[in-house]
């Protein structure tokens, strides 16, 4: 597991610096014509599935600097009833739920045609809740995030898709109550390969 999270980290380090430090082969001084965009992604739809909904709400902005870079914040929450390094693999729950709030920032590099990575830190205010839904402590997570993926633009460009994967690591995640923390021990504080489907306005 200490394996993992070392590889992990050096491999987070390692691409963000290539996403930093390699030179553009195409003029980014080029003029944009639509440099924000606001958008969200359709995995929305997952609060429509039965079961306990995960009250997942994302809005993201972005503000293209030149041709190749772009800059993104996103203001998004959602409701977790089991760890998020195991979700969906859980062999407990929590007695109650987790809510959690967050506006990221992060930094997207578009290389090859349309294919990107984009490299972000999201600070998450933590909402422990019983399982009367009766508020119980707040705590607070850091999320980083690593996504690949690709572009397609639409309707003279104004409309996109972004089809992507991420590697997302939480190196902070703070203030659990104590019957919360033992469903949560020796949960991963990682999550590998998560797909993402993004979409967007241009302007």
């Amino acid at each position: 597991m200490k394996l993992k999270r070392v590889i992990l980290t050096i491999s987070l380090i390692l691409l963000v610096s290539l996403a930093f430090s390699q030179d553009n082969p195409y003029p980014e001084n080029q003029e944009i014509n639509r440099r924000h965009s606001i958008g969200s992604t359709l995995f929305l739809v997952g609060n429509f599935a039965p079961g306990d909904p995960p009250n997942f709400y994302q809005l993201n902005y972005g503000y293209r600097l030149n041709q190749k870079s772009n800059i993104v914040v996103d203001a998004i929450t959602w409701t977790v009833y089991e760890p998020i390094g195991t979700y969906e693999s859980s062999d407990e729950f929590y007695p109650g739920k987790l809510r959690s709030y967050g506006i990221g920032v992060g930094y997207q590099r578009f290389w090859w045609k349309n294919s990107y990575t984009t490299v972000q830190a999201t600070p998450f205010l933590l909402q422990f809740l019983d399982s009367e839904n009766e508020d119980i402590q707040k705590g607070f997570q850091l999320y980083l995030q690593l996504r690949l993926g690709y572009r397609f633009e639409f309707f003279q460009k104004s409309w996109f898709i972004e089809p992507s994967v991420a590697f997302n690591y939480w190196p902070i995640y703070t203030n659990f109550p104590s019957d919360f923390e033992e469903v949560e021990e020796g949960a991963p504080n990682y999550f590998l390969f998560e797909p993402g489907l993004h979409f967007g306005y241009k302007f």
